[in-house]
């Protein structure tokens, strides 16, 4: 009898533990299912009832009076922010209270490297934004107010991550990069591009020559060395990324009638820095420009592998040339 009873306690418990595990199924479909996001707009200069309106309107809130008399109270109701907000699911008036005066609008995150060009900048910009922004970059009153002696915007969009606002335009989000750019080139690196005696635009111009051949981020001062002493020395900079800069998207490998191409970005022809940057380097570029390694090196080559070969002389480097054309046809 006794185990009979044992059974059927087993019995029960067993489905008593199927029940609960059919039960955390559910819930965990249930806490799966996407969570239905409204998305809503504030205008410039919107008031409370019209906020309240648009609300009402896009089902976030259900009492109008309610809602208002909570932001009242909360003396919010003179400092409504402007923007594209989210509301995600069913929320409190608190909720969509703290979203819209705490959390702020919608904001798109946006990356962009160091040594990217600023064609392919604008370019992002204007495919998430739908922004008309390539005027901006050559236009001389926009670039002016920034203190920027030059033509173009060129290596002054600042390489980084950025969190901006769905309702900026071209202007705001050039300008958020701007700012950056100058955030980074600080008073420490004025003061050293004065001892050198480079203006800035030279030095972002030799940096972004760094940053265009550097792959290691060890050798980025060594080859500022190479350009520093070849420009004492009244040496052609021949860098091949300001080559590689008169063409949209490429050629990664030059040819000799590359070489030949007369246009002032062509260091193989003409010498000192070319008129401007050829990207937008990054603050390890724009240090290396400033701070070279004490070498005696004037010509460097690739290895293959994303280093260098560096050299003292034409014949050291023309035998490092040697090996990595050979290296290259053994692969």
């Amino acid at each position: 009898m006794e185990k009979d009873i044992n059974n059927k306690t087993k019995t029960i418990l067993s489905n008593l533990f199927v029940i609960g595990f059919l039960i955390f199924l559910s819930f965990s479909a249930l806490n799966t299912t996407s969570i239905e996001k409204t998305t809503f707009v504030i205008k410039k200069g919107m008031s409370l009832n019209s906020l309240t309106n648009v609300l009402y309107e896009k089902n976030i809130i259900n009492n109008k009076a309610v809602f208002k008399y909570s932001v009242l109270l909360r003396g919010l109701s003179e400092n409504i922010p402007t923007g594209t907000f989210v509301i995600e699911g069913n929320v409190s008036n608190g909720k969509i209270i703290e979203t819209i005066f705490n959390d702020g609008p919608m904001r798109i995150k946006i990356t962009f490297p160091e040594g990217l060009r600023s064609d392919k900048i604008v370019e992002k910009i204007d495919t998430i934004f739908g922004h008309d922004t390539t005027n901006l970059i050559n236009d001389p009153t926009f670039i002016n107010q920034f203190g920027i002696n030059s033509s173009s915007l060129e290596g002054y969009l600042y390489p980084d991550t950025y969190y901006f606002f769905y309702d900026m335009n071209a202007e705001q989000i050039l300008t958020v990069m701007i700012n950056q750019f100058w955030n980074n080139f600080d008073e420490s690196l004025l003061n050293r591009a004065n001892e050198l005696e480079l203006t800035v635009h030279e030095v972002v111009t030799l940096a972004s020559i760094i940053e265009g051949e550097a792959m290691i981020d060890s050798e980025r001062t060594t080859i500022s060395s190479v350009y520093h002493n070849r420009l004492k020395k009244r040496m052609k900079l021949q860098a091949d990324p300001t080559i590689q800069y008169l063409f949209i998207d490429g050629p990664k490998t030059l040819l000799t009638k590359h070489l030949t191409i007369d246009s002032p970005y062509n260091t193989y022809i003409y010498y000192g820095l070319p008129p401007g940057p050829i990207n937008s380097p990054g603050i390890k570029s724009i240090e290396a420009a400033l701070y070279p390694e004490d070498t005696d090196y004037l010509y460097f080559v690739a290895k293959g592998d994303g280093s260098h070969v560096f050299s003292t002389n034409e014949f050291d480097h023309l035998k490092a040339k040697r090996a990595y054309k050979k290296q290259k046809r053994m692969k």
